[in-house]
């Protein structure tokens, strides 16, 4: 292992700040973390408050630790390698296994990517009434464009301050009568039930924020930190580098998904105050959720619930479309990379276009977002235990890795996590069958 300070001073060192700002350490990490609470992702903690009350808050606790441990290793492939999840895994492994991954994890995304549209579109529609299906295609295009045309370098800073949306959540926990003492005692003491109901609400929690575009997402978020930053290298070609980066990738993910599932936490606590509270538990929505706030918790809730909707879906969306597309062209050897100019990676923006316009014209069709949400959840379900047991393979294989390992103790979770995933996706079909 080479020692920090030589780091510092080789001539390939990545040029950062000696006393770097919060937000230029923070980048890849934050940025999933925040998707994370994406419209689609607000509906299944707005429904676990709203249905159970306080009771299903310790889910948020039990997940961060393996959320992060997956994420974590997520980031230090892309780092190491300098190629994302889908480029090592077409590397090593039976194409085959590659496709099938890939082309669920497209269809997931582009169906998630549709039911997060339809709701910023329903959320701007309950602030100022209008046509929903233009704001569709008007958010679909906004973001499309910024995706194509706006340096990623400037796209990520717009990015990490739309962050700043999740603190909606934050904000309506603190006008609402939240009993602490009795929250404080469901995140430490679990209430178990076998109801099929509840154990379904677990495993969709589960699946929302342990959830495979997430991890494609931040590996090639690394890779193309590594294209932006000066100096930067992959860590097999300048392992000097690693001691900085491998530490920024850590604290990047530990404070990213620690705001993710602070914010759910926040946004089960909201619901299950007013929502389960007035007996209102049937919520399918984030803009039910929403709509449903106004006459319990007032107008100045309901506001910041629904524009919170339209900002955590604007920061979604690229990572929802971007994922897929990464996936897609690492498989099929596209020149691949938000840094890259639109004429260099015709196939990758291509695909980002693609999956932008069918996820919007689902919302034009006779298919119910609810049940294209819920099957993008099922698919998502089953895709994350076989892409992490894949990603645990190459995490130790020596040939991808080289002399960079998983520390013992990061291994040992992300196996946890895996076998978590794995059984709640079993878990999931049990319930279809009671």
């Amino acid at each position: 292992m080479v020692d920090e300070a030589a780091a510092t001073d080789a001539p390939d060192a990545i040029k950062r700040p000696t006393r770097p700002k919060l937000l230029e350490v923070l980048g890849p990490g934050l940025i999933t973390g925040a998707s994370d609470d994406d419209p689609s992702g607000i509906a299944t903690y707005s429904q676990a408050g709203a249905q159970f009350g306080y009771g299903l808050g310790w889910v948020m606790l039990f997940s961060w630790p393996l959320m992060c441990a997956i994420q974590e290793i997520s980031a230090r492939i892309g780092r190491v390698t300098g190629r994302g999840i889908a480029g090592n895994l077409y590397r090593h492994y039976p194409a085959p296994i590659v496709y099938a991954l890939v082309f669920l994890l497209v269809v997931a995304n582009t169906i998630n990517l549709g039911a997060d549209l339809g709701a910023m579109a329903a959320a701007l529609k309950l602030l100022i009434g209008g046509p929903q299906l233009l704001y569709v295609a008007a958010f679909a295009v906004v973001s499309l464009l910024l995706e194509v045309f706006v340096r990623y370098s400037r796209y990520v800073s717009v990015l990490k301050w739309l962050t700043i949306s999740l603190f909606a959540y934050v904000g309506v926990a603190l006008v609402s009568h939240i009993p602490w003492g009795t929250v404080a005692k469901a995140l430490v003491v679990p209430t178990l039930s076998s109801d099929p109901k509840y154990l379904t609400v677990i495993v969709a929690i589960l699946g929302t924020t342990i959830s495979p575009y997430l991890f494609f997402w931040q590996s090639e978020a690394e890779v193309e930190e590594i294209k932006e930053t000066t100096g930067a290298r992959p860590l097999e070609k300048a392992p000097e580098q690693a001691p900085t980066e491998l530490k920024r990738i850590r604290f990047d993910t530990l404070i990213g998904m620690g705001l993710s599932n602070l914010v759910a936490l926040f946004i089960i606590l909201t619901t299950a105050a007013t929502l389960h509270a007035h007996n209102v538990t049937d919520i399918q929505t984030s803009a039910q959720a929403a709509e449903a706030l106004r006459p319990i918790a007032g107008q100045f809730a309901f506001l910041v619930f629904a524009l919170g909707i339209i900002g955590t879906g604007l920061l979604a969306l690229p990572v929802l479309a971007g994922s897929a597309a990464y996936a897609l062209g690492e498989t099929f050897g596209w020149h691949v990379g938000l840094s890259r100019t639109l004429t260099r990676a015709k196939g990758f923006y291509g695909a980002i276009a693609a999956a932008t316009v069918i996820g919007g014209l689902i919302n034009f069709t006779p298919i119910d977002p609810i049940k294209a949400l819920f099957w993008s959840a099922v698919i998502n379900g089953v895709v994350a235990a076989p892409v992490m047991f894949m990603m645990m393979l190459l995490s130790s294989n020596r040939e991808a890795m080289g002399e960079f390992p998983l520390p013992t103790v990061l291994r040992a979770i992300g196996w946890i996590a895996t076998a978590v995933m794995a059984a709640a996706a079993v878990g999931m079909f049990a319930t279809w069958n009671a």
